[in-house]
């Protein structure tokens, strides 16, 4: 595929969703914008588990920095829906997963439909548990749908 991958590992002591961490990742977008050849129109955030409550963060503070966010089974604050609605947004998360709860992903859904979002896709996994980014990033509808994505056509 086309992209550049960059996947940060979180400090154990730490969560995504924390404002110092989300500082961290900005200046890691930064390095990366500026080390290598990226296209800033572009640039899709993805993440799994304390992840995707990061990435929904993240996404909702600079929404118009991504061409798109895939949040897989994750949660963010529902209040945030209105700043996600112009934001192509593809949600996966699995009916069975104990780790974070399923409807966590619902209300972000439901949220950024209420405010107006048109361009959100959700995936719910029947009868899968936590593990349920083996099915999106397996996905070839997944780099098809962001390779359509670009963050000039979100404004």
């Amino acid at each position: 595929l086309p992209y550049i991958v960059v996947s940060p590992q979180c400090p154990s002591e730490s969560a995504w969703a924390r404002p110092d961490q989300q500082k961290r990742l900005l200046e890691l977008l930064d390095y990366v914008k500026k080390n290598f050849q990226v296209d800033e129109d572009r640039i899709y955030l993805t993440g799994l588990s304390m992840g995707g409550y990061g990435t929904w963060r993240l996404a909702a503070d600079h929404p118009e920095m991504f061409a798109a966010a895939v949040p897989v089974c994750g949660g963010g604050n529902p209040e945030d829906g209105g700043k996600l609605k112009n934001l192509p947004i593809w949600v996966w998360h699995g009916t069975e997963d104990s780790a974070v709860p399923f409807e966590r992903s619902v209300e972000m859904v439901n949220a950024i439909k209420k405010a107006g979002g048109t361009k959100v896709r959700f995936t719910s996994l029947e009868h899968i548990g936590h593990l349920s980014w083996e099915a999106a990033y397996t996905a070839p509808d997944l780099y098809s749908w962001l390779n359509q994505q670009k963050a000039s056509q979100n404004k």
